[in-house]
C-alpha cells in the first residue's frame, strides 16, 4: 500500500510545542506529493476529520482559523517531507494527525500520529 508516514506526535502540556513530519517513502508518492498541494488533517474522538494546514508545491500556505498564528506548515522543496510546527498547543488540538494531498487523493491514509495536549 502506498501511504505517507506521519511521526512526531506525543503528549505535551498546554502551551507546549510539537513538530510533526509527513514522509513519502515510495517514489510514486514522492511524485504525487511534489506536484500536488499537501495538507495536514486531524481527527478528534467523535469528530470528523478536518483540514488543519496545506502547502502547495510552490510554497503557498493556508490554515484553519483555529490554528492560525500557532501552527506553521513547511517543506524545504517539493520532494521533501512536509512538517507541521505546532506552538501554543491547546487541549482542543488533541487528535490524530494525518497527511494527504489537498484535496485528499490517497485512498490509503497513513497511521497518523497522536497528539495529546493536557490542560
Amino acid at each position: 500500500q502506498v501511504q505517507p508516514v506521519e511521526s512526531g506526535g506525543g503528549l505535551v502540556q498546554a502551551g507546549g510545542s510539537l513538530k510533526l513530519s509527513c514522509a513519502a517513502r515510495e517514489s510514486i508518492l514522492i511524485t504525487i506529493f511534489s506536484i500536488n498541494s499537501v495538507a495536514w488533517y486531524r481527527q478528534a474522538p467523535g469528530k470528523q476529520r478536518e483540514l488543519v494546514a496545506a502547502i502547495t508545491s510552490r510554497g503557498a500556505r493556508n490554515y484553519a482559523d483555529s490554528v492560525k498564528g500557532r501552527f506553521t506548515i513547511s517543506r524545504d522543496d517539493a520532494k521533501s517531507p512536509v512538517y507541521l510546527q505546532m506552538n501554543s498547543l491547546k487541549p482542543e488540538d488533541t487528535a490524530i494527525y494525518y497527511c494527504n494531498t489537498n484535496p485528499p487523493l490517497l485512498q490509503n491514509w497513513g497511521q497518523g500520529t497522536q497528539v495529546t495536549v493536557s490542560s
